[in-house]
């Protein structure tokens, strides 16, 4: 008799904490166009330069409203199946609210617009300590 044994194909992913600086934002951005264009999505193309808004602007959200004084953000890059890019950024805050600004002279929140625009689809959720904010990017789609 023989059995097959199959084990499932890991999902690529990366994930790195980063410090809750302005530096540890731009370095997100950095680790995103590099691991795009690792995954075959060169670093001119649409997909990874919206992917790298994305981050920018979840990360620097991080950063500006999320951090907690020596605590760390993290990154985490998924690349589901039909080229679909799960973008996670974890802050230790989770008692601060997104919310968005409408009005064109009030400050800040216009990011999280920016997001709902390119994102297929995002959300936050919470965790043990702090929150996650996600998006979904399809990177298929971009090439169109």
């Amino acid at each position: 008799m023989n059995v097959e044994i199959t084990t499932p194909t890991p999902t690529p992913t990366l994930a790195q904490r980063l410090s809750a600086t302005p530096r540890g934002a731009r370095l997100a951005r950095r680790l995103t166009a590099h691991q795009l264009t690792a995954w075959g999505h060169p670093y001119d193309s649409d997909a990874n330069h919206t992917a790298q808004q994305l981050v920018a602007e979840l990360a620097a959200n991080a950063v500006t409203h999320g951090s907690v004084p020596g605590r760390d953000f993290e990154l985490r890059l998924i690349l589901l199946p039909e080229e679909t890019l799960r973008i996670e950024v974890s802050d230790a805050r989770g008692d601060r609210q997104l919310q968005f600004v409408t009005e064109s002279d009030g400050e800040g929140g216009r990011g999280l617009i920016l997001v709902q625009l390119l994102a297929l689809a995002w959300g936050v959720a919470e965790r043990e300590v702090g929150k996650t904010v996600w998006a979904e990017l399809g990177l298929k789609d971009l090439y169109s």
